[in-house]
């Protein structure tokens, strides 16, 4: 399911790689979440309603200090789950699943999860046989 914690991410994302000028526009959003833009832009003024993006008509949205903050943690869970889906999943879509999985999983489980990962790594008994640096979760 698609929800604030996507779409957050999402805008966290492009602002991070600079996929696209600030502020990120509802189409960007819509195309890269599957979405219409009407849907998007719905989605980006209850987000602005709750203090987590400014969004301007026809410009666009900008993450707030309190969503980059709530994107953050969501980046960290979703490059976890990421990893997860790839390496022991072996998953090639594995981060549209971590995306579809960000927001539903807990901060207990996305921490103990990288704690196993790192581990397996480290005992070098990961499934896939990948020796990626914690840096290179989402790769």
């Amino acid at each position: 399911m698609i929800g604030a914690p996507q779409y957050l991410l999402t805008l966290y994302i492009a602002e991070r790689e600079g996929d696209e000028e600030t502020p990120i526009s509802p189409g960007y959003v819509a195309d890269a979440l599957d979405r219409s833009p009407p849907a998007a832009t719905e989605r980006l003024q209850n987000l602005d309603a709750k203090g987590l993006v400014e969004y301007e008509p026809y410009e666009g949205a900008t993450l707030t200090a309190e969503g980059r903050d709530a994107a953050a943690d969501l980046y960290d869970t979703y490059r976890t789950l990421s990893r997860f889906c790839r390496d022991v999943l072996g998953l090639d879509d594995h981060e549209d699943e971590a995306m579809q999985l960000v927001g539903n999983v807990s901060r207990t489980v996305a921490e103990r999860l990288a704690a196993t990962l790192l581990r397996d790594e480290a005992d070098g008994s990961t499934e896939t046989g990948s020796q990626s640096s914690p840096d290179t979760l989402a790769e």
